[in-house]
């Protein structure tokens, strides 16, 4: 893969955007964890903000990050790329192609933030993001 520069990890949840849905969402993982639908989103964030850990390593990584939810993502990939993925997903955008990066499957096994760092940081030397 060349030109590595141009390299960028997108994240999309299984969830929409907007102040209801993010309610909606904050809800149902409080009330019935065992059920909610974003592995991603549980990984990442608690049940209102962010995890610490795992915003610092956002901001320590020099790889280009994106994140969005699954509307943001049909509407911005769709006339490009299509509906093809499931979601969770962590995708590599490289000079203007879409790849897999993690999974839903994947995402969806991980027990832990640490564990979905440690992939992305073993990935990401595989691939010299």
């Amino acid at each position: 893969m060349e030109n590595h520069q141009e390299a960028r990890l997108i994240f999309i949840y299984n969830a929409n955007s907007g102040l209801r849905n993010a309610l909606l969402d904050a809800a149902h993982k409080a009330l019935s964890p065992n059920t909610y639908q974003c592995n991603l989103c549980d990984l990442t964030f608690g049940v209102f903000k962010e995890r610490k850990a795992w915003r610092k390593f956002r901001e320590e990584k020099k790889w280009g990050m994106e994140f969005l939810y699954k509307d943001e993502f049909k509407k911005q990939y769709a006339s490009k790329f299509g509906h093809k993925f499931e979601f969770p997903i962590v995708l590599i955008a490289i000079n203007d192609q879409l790849q897999v990066f993690v999974s839903a499957t994947e995402l969806n096994e991980l027990e832990n933030m640490e564990a979905l760092i440690d992939l992305i940081n073993k990935r990401g030397k595989e691939i010299e993001v």
